[in-house]
């Protein structure tokens, strides 16, 4: 009788393992699946919150000269009239101060927001390192909307430059963190490019679609209309980011991983030689902003909506940059060095060409070679950056995404105030000789870049190692306990086998006592 029972309790446990494994299989691809729907909507939350941040630092291009100006004749208008003994004379009101003044202001208007960026980019990038990528996104999404707020009613200059500001602050919590979450969240060197690609799109899309969006909401609608739809789109991403990802709910911080100090990264060569990059390919665009328009109009009499639109046709050329690198990538990963120096050489011969236009069409064309030159720079290296972190420091990216933001950030502080001042000394072609002349020559600065992409490591150790598929943050945690496991393992076997050897004891150890029992003596 029990000769007949061994046989059906062994096939009733293999078809309860068979059931089991099953099960958690069906629940694993469950789980991979909601997990991929998750990254698809963090991605979309962070790509929303990137463009809503360009779209406020472009925006403004059309609507702050005219409005500063219409508060200085409002200004001069009250002054004359509680001045005047006579109210007979009042057809015409001339400016009491120059003209530059104005232009100061304005200058320093625009850049206020990349110069709070900058300064804050140290210690929102260590706070992101420490808390995550989730709670830093939010913060940044709710100074943007506040901000934004207060800029759509502020009816003085300095009320201007504190919502100015506060964007900036927002910017450097939402920036670096929302491209830190990506970088994290997609830890495949090819869906990391395609994700990071796909951000860069909205970056390019926010910042050449927020000038005409702000001209014509500003002349047909009024100032606050612009602003009141960005703080609704801010508002709403908020929103989703609390639904989606949750960053308040109680959950376990003790086990991240400590991010390297930023300033350890800042002094990485390899790391500063990608920043560098970063900011020389912005300044080409950086610099023209602020003084593209007013030189169109005194050299080719470009009319109004030409100098709205110069930068909305540049658009394509940049979504095919980062359509074509991130391609390039994924079918040679080892090259992303070399397309950025490409990238670099574009934008070089690109900004020198510039003064040597004479009407809009041609225009369009070096533009255009810039924003394509920038989009093979940006697509090619912000991956790298976190690669180099993989390779080299710990897997927590806040830190070295805030070095990329103050690479854009000194970029965009200079230009608006340094720009229009190179032009009245030097004059506009100098201005691009030099811009272009320094992106050529520091694009083979990128070769040092070369042994890194060499180095990159396959995925063998990380798939052996994690059971489940890899969450950036988490990784290194997972990768050590699986060594640790591993070791400890290998070193009980060979005690095993020792005292197997020595004494015999097979008994014990198919029983499982600990090995620490036995003597080897």
């Amino acid at each position: 009788m029990d000769s007949e029972e061994k046989p059906k309790l062994a096939k009733s446990a293999v078809e309860k393992l068979s059931d089991a494994v099953g099960e958690k299989t069906k629940q694993l691809g469950t789980a991979m699946k909601a997990d991929h729907h998750q990254r698809r909507l963090i991605l979309f939350i962070v790509c929303v919150a990137l463009f809503l941040d360009n779209m406020l630092y472009m925006v403004i291009v059309p609507i702050i000269p005219d409005y500063i100006l219409s508060m200085r004749l409002h200004d001069e208008a009250h002054r004359h009239i509680n001045t005047s003994s006579s109210y007979s004379n009042k057809s015409i009101i001339k400016p009491t101060y120059p003209v530059e003044n104005e232009d100061m202001k304005i200058g320093v208007l625009f850049a206020s927001k990349a110069i709070l960026q900058l300064l804050v980019n140290p210690l929102s990038g260590t706070f992101i390192d420490r808390v995550g990528y989730d709670i830093p996104l939010f913060i940044g999404l709710v100074v943007m909307f506040l901000s934004t707020v207060i800029f759509a009613f502020a009816e003085n200059y300095a009320t201007l430059f504190v919502a100015r500001s506060l964007q900036g602050l927002g910017s450097a919590f939402a920036d670096t963190s929302g491209i830190a979450m990506i970088a994290d969240k997609y830890t495949e060197e090819a869906e990391r490019s395609r994700a990071l690609g796909i951000a860069l799109a909205f970056i390019s899309f926010g910042s050449l679609a927020a000038p005409p969006f702000g001209g014509i909401l500003y002349q047909f609608v009024g100032k606050e209309m612009p602003f009141l739809v960005l703080a609704s789109i801010s508002l709403l991403d908020g929103i989703l980011l609390l639904i989606v990802i949750k960053p308040f709910a109680n959950r376990t911080r003790e086990n991240m991983p400590v991010g390297t100090p930023i300033h350890r990264l800042m002094i990485d060569p390899y790391i500063a030689v990608v920043a560098g990059a970063l900011t020389t390919c912005n300044i080409p665009l950086a610099f023209l902003e602020p003084t593209i328009a007013n030189w169109m109009k005194t050299t080719m009499g470009a009319s109004e909506w030409q100098m709205g639109l110069t930068w909305l046709p540049a658009f394509f050329p940049h979504v095919l940059g980062v359509y074509l690198t991130v391609k390039l990538a994924s079918s040679y990963p080892h090259y992303q060095w070399f397309y950025g120096a490409i990238g670099m050489v574009i934008i070089g011969a690109s900004s020198c060409t510039v003064p040597a236009c004479k009407n809009f069409g041609e225009l369009i064309v070096p533009l255009c070679g810039i924003c394509f030159g920038i989009a093979l720079v940006d697509t090619a290296l912000l991956p790298t950056l976190a690669l180099l972190v993989d390779l080299r420091h710990v897997s927590v990216y806040g830190s070295v995404y805030a070095i990329a933001d103050i690479s854009y950030s000194v970029a965009y502080a200079l230009g608006p105030i340094v720009a229009s001042q190179i032009v009245h000394t030097t004059g506009f072609t100098q201005l691009n000789l030099g811009m272009g002349l320094a992106n050529v020559l520091y694009a083979p600065a990128l070769l040092l870049l070369r042994n890194v992409c060499q180095m990159k490591p396959s995925h063998s150790e990380r798939n052996i190692l994690l059971d489940e598929e890899p969450k950036g943050l988490y990784d290194t945690i997972k990768m050590e306990e699986r060594k640790a496991k591993s070791h400890r393992g290998k070193s009980e076997a060979q005690g095993n086998s020792m005292d197997n050897y020595h004494e015999g004891k097979a008994g014990k150890y198919m029983s499982g006592e600990d090995s620490s029992d036995y003597d080897y003596s």
